[in-house]
């Protein structure tokens, strides 16, 4: 049963990978040319080109300082998270000083009250024998 199970999910595997792997092989040519296609290189195209220059447009500034307005509220939230999370380790790190504090003295309490009960068994079996 398992046998099976293995092949057939190896073949349905093999199935559907080799339509995964054929993607861009077909249609790759083995002897691609640049120059026979008339495409210009990078080093061509960059050359020829201008350099941009930005136009000011009448909304361009108010939509930068609102860019700058939201980059100064988020590292202002951001400074405000570390400090919770600051304090929130603090308040953590008291949490498990206080809990194992607490687990020790639970020990002790059960330690002396088994104590306390060994002593009365032990009053106990004294009156036994004594009458």
């Amino acid at each position: 049963m398992i046998k099976k199970l293995t092949v057939y999910s190896t073949a349905i595997l093999l199935a559907c990978s080799t339509a995964a792997f054929a993607d861009g092989n077909a249609f790759t040519p083995l002897d691609f040319d640049d120059a026979s296609y008339g495409v210009q290189s990078s080093a061509q195209t960059v050359s020829n080109q201008a350099p941009q220059q930005v136009q000011n447009l009448p909304g361009n500034d108010k939509m930068q300082n609102a860019i700058l307005d939201l980059d100064n509220a988020q590292v202002e939230v951001r400074n405000e998270l570390l400090n919770y999370k600051a304090k929130y380790s603090d308040v953590d790190a008291q949490y498990q000083l206080i809990k194992a504090e607490r687990k020790a003295l639970d020990k002790q309490v059960r330690s002396i009250e088994r104590r306390i009960k060994q002593i009365d068994k032990s009053k106990e079996n004294i009156r036994k024998h004594m009458m």
